[in-house]
């Protein structure tokens, strides 16, 4: 019995391999072809740039959106993100140029996965026909209305998207977040010299893997640019992302990534496509982050005088300045402080600084800064914590002089009008020689949108 199926199996095969050869004779075969060729747009298409849709979003009324009717409007962009991490879901970010790009925007479609089709550097046209432009979670995409939000655009939309040939290497255009705005919304972006906050790092925290992280993760990270700027912005991971369960890395480096909004819409956030995108593999920089027990010097305000700390009050344009006020009605209150507005003022804009006495930063080692904010709706109205080394003390010349913005905390317009916000701690620890402190008040000069901004307990120690 066993030679009997022997034989059968030697019969078997020879059939197999006869039926093989017959089918390929000498390697002769054709491989599948896997190669894309460049659409052809119908007659007469209009290439659109992704800057002329962002025009067009910023044409209509806050909260309006446009819907696309024309058939031959073709927008083309060059894909800078990707779903096949787990960090973007159903959406592709396109941006103008794969080198220096200038606009970008999000698709909002309901299909997934996308990577295999849309891989980043993909340069695509996207038949705008029957899409809607709008502003979405502060964010300006492309999708169908919903409300006042845009949606995913159902999965037959797919249709309106083209694919090239072409696959183009994605430089990431370097920024400091400092320069953050919506200019640079949906760009691929590389902040330099940055870290994430130590005690995130200390306490093991992972990217988007603990308790309190719903949908996404948001870590603080931290850029160097010196020792009293010192910007932070937000590291945003989906939940769902592969790398969600990783320690954030100890060390400092550079990252690239998606620049956007949180779902919010009250910070800017950046997104990587891949943890390969973290490049953490230089030491960590040191900065003060506890104040000093010695007081060089101190502001309350409870004299009732500016002129008490040799304070220089400079109006460089309209007429308001800082001046004395009262918190005591408000809990929380600030107690006495001092305040500038530009509202009902009737002047076209408002430019106030309140400058320090001269402060010796060589006489001490290790000195920091501290003070606390509050506002009464600031709206368009901006202020900023400055230092110069350089100004000669005269009024005239402070316009002048170098001034360098401090990244100590600030009330925003979407803070709580009776809050307190402490600034945290400035380091000052690199500063050498003769420096001065300001606070410099900018009104937008419409006064249905100026509001009032709030200072006090200024302290510098060591």
């Amino acid at each position: 019995m066993k030679a009997i199926q022997l034989n059968k199996v030697f019969f078997l095969l020879l059939v197999i391999v006869g039926f093989t050869t017959s089918c390929v004779q000498d390697d002769d075969y054709d491989l599948p072809d896997t190669s894309i060729v460049d659409p052809e747009l119908p007659e007469g298409a209009n290439i659109v740039s992704i800057s002329s849709v962002l025009g067009v979003a910023g044409q209509q009324d806050d909260g309006e959106q446009f819907t696309f009717n024309e058939t031959n409007n073709f927008m083309e962009g060059y894909v800078i993100s990707t779903d096949e991490g787990g960090n973007f879901f159903r959406e592709i970010i396109l941006q103008d140029k794969a080198v220096n790009p200038t606009a970008g925007i999000k698709i909002s479609i309901f299909v997934n996965p996308l990577f295999t089709k849309y891989e980043v550097g993909r340069k695509i046209y996207v038949s705008l026909d029957g899409f809607t432009v709008g502003t979405s979670n502060g964010v300006i995409t492309l999708g169908i209305p919903d409300g006042n939000f845009i949606d995913e655009a159902p999965a037959q939309f797919e249709s309106k998207i083209y694919r090239t040939s072409e696959i183009a290497e994605i430089v990431p255009l370097e920024l400091t977040v400092n320069q953050f705005s919506n200019k640079y919304e949906n760009l691929f972006v590389k902040l330099t010299n940055v870290q994430f906050l130590e005690e995130d790092v200390n306490n093991n925290l992972t990217f988007a893997s603990e308790g309190d992280d719903e949908f996404d993760g948001e870590r603080r990270l931290i850029q160097y640019n010196t020792c009293y700027s010192v910007p932070k912005t937000t590291f945003s991971t989906s939940t769902f992302a592969d790398f969600a369960s990783l320690s954030l890395p100890d060390g400092s480096g550079s990252i690239s990534g998606v620049l956007s909004r949180n779902f919010e819409d009250d910070k800017y956030v950046i997104s990587i496509n891949s943890i390969s995108d973290v490049q953490i593999d230089s030491p960590r920089f040191d900065i003060l982050d506890e104040e000093g027990n010695v007081d060089i010097f101190l502001e309350d305000f409870e004299s009732g005088n500016l002129a008490t700390n040799g304070w220089v009050n400079y109006i460089e344009a309209g007429s308001r300045n800082w001046a004395i006020f009262n918190d005591s009605e408000n809990t929380p209150s600030m107690g006495t402080g001092v305040k500038i507005g530009s509202f009902g003022s009737n002047d076209e804009n408002t430019i106030t600084w309140l400058v320090s006495q001269a402060i010796d930063f060589d006489v001490n080692d290790g000195e920091t800064l501290s003070f606390k904010t509050s506002n009464s709706f600031s709206d368009d109205s901006e202020l900023k914590a400055l230092i110069s080394t350089d100004w000669d003390g005269d009024t005239n010349t402070i316009t002048d002089a170098t001034w360098n913005e401090m990244t100590g905390d600030i009330v925003a317009d979407s803070d709580f009008f009776r809050d307190v916000i402490p600034s945290g701690v400035v380091d000052l620890s690199c500063v050498n020689g003769t420096g001065y402190i300001a606070f410099k008040y900018i009104g937008s000069g419409d006064e249905a949108e100026d509001g009032t901004f709030e200072l006090d307990d200024i302290r510098i120690s060591y």
